[in-house]
Parts: C-alpha cells; structure tokens; sequence
C-alpha cells in the first residue's frame, strides 16, 4: 500500500510494505465464551462477512398487535407496561393462577448460537435460562439481574471492573454461546412490568460452538479481565495493530471549498483516523464540513456526513469514550473502525458554511489483503429531516438505512433538536417510538424494540448524561429531554449481517404535537462492492444547524398539568449579586445567574400560591462547569430535592445543561411563602424557574 498525503510537500510515495496473507482460508477455530469475549473489542473482523456466518435477530416484550406496516396496531405501544391484550411471549407455559403467576416462553430456538445483548427497562419475577436441552437452567433467578448485569448474575463473588463494561446503561453484554438449543422461560405476572430484549445470534448449521459453562469464568477469566479494562477506557486502553507511523494530515478549506486530506493506494487499511475542525464557530462547522471518503474509487462515496455527526459528537463538542469512537474536550475525534480497501481511498472535507476552517490530525494505515470473497467497505449514511412534526397521534417510522446486497450492520446515532415547551420527561419526551429492522427475508421485522432508548441501551425517557464502550447519551440538554439530544449505540458483539437486505426503522412517537422537531440520523455499516442503498446526496438545506426556538416559557401540560410557573426574577427579593445570561436554552431567553460572596449566603424568592393544597414545588437550574451547590429551605424548614436534603451541586464537566430539581409533596396555605437557597460551596449559580404543581389527589 502506498499513500500520498494531501497538503504536504509532495515528497513522494510511501510504500508501506507486503499485505497480509488473504483471509478465510483456514477452517475458523470454534466459537467459544473466550472468542466471543475478545470479539467485544476487535473491529477488524467486521469489515469481512462473518465465518462462520450467522444472523442476529432479537426477541423483545414488543406490542403482539403490530404486525404489518398497512394493518391497524402497527404502532402499538404495550411492550411490557402490564396488562397487555395479548401477552408480550413467544407461548403462555402456564396460565396465571389465582395469585396472577403464570410461565411464559421468551424463546427456544435451536443451535448452534449465542446470546449476545440482553436488556431491561425493569422487570419482575424469575427467569430461567436452559443450555442444550438440560432440565436443570444454567440460571433460576431474578430476571432483572441476569438482563442488567449478566456476568454478576452467573458469577456474584466475581470482582473487577465490570459495571460499565459487561453492564453498560441497562443491559447486559456478557456472551453465552450455546452447540444445541437456548430455551429462557419467564415466570412472573403479567400486571407488573415485565420488559425485555434478548439479542441472539444463530450460526450456520454445522458451525462448531462450545456451549457456556460456569468454569468458563475461570478459564477466561484473563480475557474478562483483558477486556474489561479495555471497554471501561477505549481511548487510553485500545492496541492498535500497526507499527507504522500515523501520517499527518492538515488542510485549511474556504467557504465553498473541497480539499482532498489523503489519497491512498491499496490494498490496504485505515485503522484509525483522527481529525480536528477549528473555526470561528465550531459547532456550525461540524455539521456544515462535510467528510466524504471514497473507496476503489466509488463514484458514491461510501462515507458522506457532517464530520461532527460522523464521529457521534455532534452538535459540537461532546466528550465521549467508545469502542469505535473517542471524542476529546478539547475536539479531538478518533475514529477506530477499520477501513479496508482493494485499490485506493480519499478523503476529503467539503466546507458548505460561510467561513474558512482547518482541519488537523492523522491516520494510522495497516496492512491488508482484500479477499473478493469476504472483505467489505466501510459505510456511513447520514440523512436529516428538519421541520417535522413529532406526534403521539400520528406516529410515523423514520428510515435510518435501506440497503440492498450483503454486509454488517455495525450500529447507528440519532442526533436530534427537541423544541418542546413542556419541561418534564413526561410531555416532552420523543422516543416512544420501537427500532423496526428486516433483515434478508424478513416479513416482520427480526428485531423489533420497545422503544427508543431501549434500542440505545437506556430506559425511562431518562435525560442523564452517561457514556459506555457501546452505547450512550453525550448530549441532552433539558430541561429533561428539550433541546438537542445525542444517542448512540455501537453494534460490535451484537452485530447484524446481512445478505440480501437490511432495512432499518425508528418510530418517531413523541407524548404530545411538536413542531419543529429536528432528527439526524447516521447509520454505520459494511458492503461488498455491489451493494445499493437509499442515500440521497446532501443539500445546503440538509446541513442547516438546527436552532432551539430564540424564546420559550414553559407550558403545563401532562405531568406538569396546572402547574405555575414563576419566573425568578419577578419573585427574587431585595438586590442579591445576580446578573443575567441570554440563550435560547433558558425560559424567556435568558438565567439569572447568582453570584454568592461566600459559603452560606442566601438568595431568597417569595414563591405565592393562590389556594391551599398539597404540591410539589420545584426549580430549574443550569449545570455547567464552574457552577456552585446550594442547598434548599422552605419557610425555614430543609427543602428535599430530587430525594435528599443534602446540597445540590451543579458543576459538571464540558457541558451546559437544564436541570429540574424536585420536591415531594408539600401542604402549602395560601399564601407568599418563603423559598431560600443557600451557597454551599463556591461559584455561580444559574436558576431558571420555579415550578408549583398542585400534587395529584
């Protein structure tokens, strides 16, 4: 392979030595807890078709009445609330007795296979899991633990980093390969909760795999080990498998421009790219520098996104550690997907904003055969639909990727602008909506959710800010989940081949009508040569950043039905050291912020209420770094926030958030009562509004 890197002095070509001997020619070593384990981390396998080859397909507590895109039912949403029409199982094992206890079949499929991914919102009752066709389960337990923490559940005494590695948000990433049958069996009731997905791959027939056994936690416990270190830090922990050089990369592009960053001459690979956009404003330029990369000179580029939204960060900046991905704070993105090519790649970055930028970094190149046969081109397709309309009433299925032909689905990140008034989770959330995915022959979808953020490994419409190896939420602005919100999920150990197609679909199902609504999409994935999909060429319209309405006050609607909200600066008494912020984040346009002098000074509002009655009373604060802690009292007496009368502290890193905190139910007389926030620690504090809901009786 031999590169010429682009906007340097044209020294020549770098030859970069012989390739590698071509791939699948050997019979593959059997699969095994061990092999499936290292495969969490080794991304050079999916750029080839698996062998030995298998599908993955996912059973889910998904609502039984949606069957077909044109029958009635298709959106329908009791996915495991309790109380379903028709129960969310493969079979009823055993009606429910008199105390509502029944068995359920989640599945029984036939090997050779392995579970892959398991996940859980919350479910009651046991789950059994039976291997090969033993009467005795290999686990009779609490479902909830084996579908949030699998490895804790099958070895308890374990110890290790293994919470945010093996566990990541709520599900369980631990690989159970099974040589003949898996068969899991619920036994529960159906009226309490009772979510749940169970990713399974199944292999050719004749596929040589070694069912899980107990000792396994002790034959692989190194590569437990190994592994789990590295999905708990990729970025500090991840063995590149290149000895050579990175070749530097910097390119300024004007307004307008396309510049060509590197040109490669095969066979060979990228097995890391990292890039750096600087400009006067960053976050239009992530999402307005488009990065094309073209392989074996593809008229269609395989890769074509806003570099932002390519690397998972978009919009802006948002700090992430991942398997695939890293982004640093201070905008270093490093892509870690292997890149394989027969005859040549170019990349380049088209600058479709109005100001120049520059663009630094590297590439790490590798050494590579490309077999006809296996080896396959990366792929990402980045598509966006601005001024939609989310609905509860009209919900409607978002196409993330329609393909055509044989290759790996490898995971995908929604990128979305949520205009909402309404301040709470339940009223402004966007993702009731369930991930529909066909795969080759599918006449119903293989893989069907329950729900947005079950498909990125969360649950409970939640707005927190967390980052794993495989999945994530870098981005969520709030107040609960108003403004822009980044998801993402890498599917690695749980990828999904394809041969013939693979279409992929997210319901956009939001609790109320919001205009405006903004969803960017990316999926990432392999295809041999000849694959086709639906990618429409990006337009100056496309790569528009989205704005947040420049003034919004909150509506009481849903949960905060009849609720008051007090603006603070109309309620804040005497002239404490405040100031204000403008931004289209804070109600009105604009935060008081509070500039306390010293440990326990007060700042003090007269919250009024018109009637007698229970309430919750509640504020919204901005979290940032730098930011101060307070603590709260109401007419004299320790206020609890969000359940702990402690000191709420609000610095967080890299980011600037809108945070509800909430108290329980008060008795409250009408009349002006007293609210008083007390600096517990030093630097600012940001107060938005406070809420008084009347408690529902």
């Amino acid at each position: 392979m031999s590169v010429i890197p682009r906007n340097l002095p044209p020294t020549g070509v770098l030859l970069l030595g012989l390739a590698v001997p071509a791939p699948g020619l050997a019979e593959p070593p059997p699969v095994t807890t061990g092999s499936l384990i290292r495969e969490m981390v080794d991304l050079r396998r999916l750029a080839e078709l698996p062998d030995p080859s298998y599908r993955t397909v996912q059973f889910s507590s998904y609502d039984r009445r949606s069957r077909f895109p044109s029958q009635p039912g298709w959106f329908a949403n009791s996915d495991g609330f309790g109380g379903e029409p028709i129960p969310n199982f493969e079979e009823v094992l055993r009606e429910p007795g008199e105390d509502g206890i029944g068995e359920y079949l989640i599945c029984d499929l036939e090997g050779p296979g392995a579970v892959v991914r398991v996940w859980t919102a919350r479910i009651e009752g046991t789950l059994r899991v039976f291997l090969d066709g033993s009467r005795e389960p290999l686990y009779d337990g609490p479902a909830q633990d084996f579908l949030q923490r699998t490895y804790e559940a099958l070895s308890p005494s374990a110890a290790g980093p293994f919470d945010g590695t093996y566990s990541q948000a709520e599900a369980g990433y631990y690989p159970l390969p099974f040589a003949k049958r898996l068969r899991m069996e619920w036994e529960g009731s159906l009226a309490k909760l009772h979510f749940y997905q169970i990713q399974v791959r199944l292999y050719e027939p004749g596929a040589r795999v070694t069912s899980f056994h107990p000792d396994d936690l002790v034959t692989y416990e190194t590569d437990i080990a190994e592994v789990a270190q590295i999905l708990a830090a990729p970025g500090e922990e991840w063995a590149y498998g290149s000895s050579r050089k990175p070749v530097e990369i910097t390119a300024t592009v004007t307004a307008g421009e396309e510049k060509e960053l590197l040109l490669l001459e095969g066979p060979g690979a990228v097995e890391r790219l990292t890039l750096k956009v600087q400009a006067r404003n960053v976050d239009e330029a992530l999402r307005q520098a488009i990065l094309h990369i073209v392989f074996d000179e593809s008229p269609r580029g395989q890769v074509q996104a806003p570099i932002g939204d390519f690397f998972g960060a978009a919009p802006g900046i948002n700090p992430f550690d991942s398997v695939p991905f890293t982004v640093a704070a201070d905008g270093t993105m490093t892509c870690r997907f292997w890149m394989p090519f027969r005859r040549s790649a170019r990349i380049t970055v088209e600058n479709r904003g109005g100001e120049p930028l520059t663009v630094t970094g590297s590439a790490l190149l590798a050494d590579y055969a490309w077999s006809d046969d296996r080896s396959l081109h990366f792929r990402a397709r980045w598509r966006v639909d601005h001024d939609m309309e989310a609905s509860e009433t009209l919900p409607k299925d978002v196409p993330y990727l329609l393909a055509r032909g044989q290759g790996v689905f490898v995971g995908a990140a929604a990128l979305i602008m949520n205009p909402t008034s309404v301040p709470s989770s339940w009223g402004n959330w966007w993702g009731e909506g369930d991930e529909k995915i066909y795969v080759d022959d599918d006449e119903s979808p293989s893989t069907f959710g329950t729900g947005s953020e079950d498909y990125f490994n969360y649950a409970w419409s939640s707005s927190r800010i967390f980052t794993h190896a495989f999945c994530g939420q870098p981005r969520n602005d709030g107040p609960a989940n108003r403004g822009f919100v980044t998801n993402y999920r890498w599917q690695v150990v749980d990828a999904l081949p394809f041969r013939e197609r693979f279409d992929f679909f997210m319901e956009l199902f939001s609790h109320e009508p919001v205009p405006g609504f903004s969803y960017a999409r990316i999926a990432y994935h392999y295809g041999d040569p000849k694959i086709v999909d639906d990618h429409m060429p990006l337009t100056d319209r496309d790569v528009e950043l989205p704005r947040l309405p420049d003034s919004w006050m909150p509506a009481g609607r849903k949960y905060t039905e009849g609720t008051v909200f007090l603006q603070v600066e109309d309620i804040v008494e005497g002239q404490p050291a405040t100031s204000f912020e403008e931004g289209a984040l804070w109600a009105g346009g604009r935060l008081l912020v509070w500039h306390p002098g010293q440990v326990g000074d007060e700042l003090v509002f007269t919250v009024p209420v018109a009637e007698d009655g229970e309430y919750n009373l509640a504020l919204t604060a901005a979290r940032r770094p730098g930011s101060g802690s307070f603590s709260a009292s109401l007419d004299g007496a320790p206020l609890e926030l969000n359940g702990s009368t402690e000191a709420v502290g609000l610095a967080v890193p890299h980011r600037m958030l809108s945070r509800n905190f909430k108290s329980p139910s008060v008795k409250l007389s009408a009349a002006a009562h007293t609210l008083t926030l007390r600096s517990e620690g030093p630097g600012d504090i940001g107060i938005d509004f406070v809420w008084l809901r009347p408690t529902p009786r």
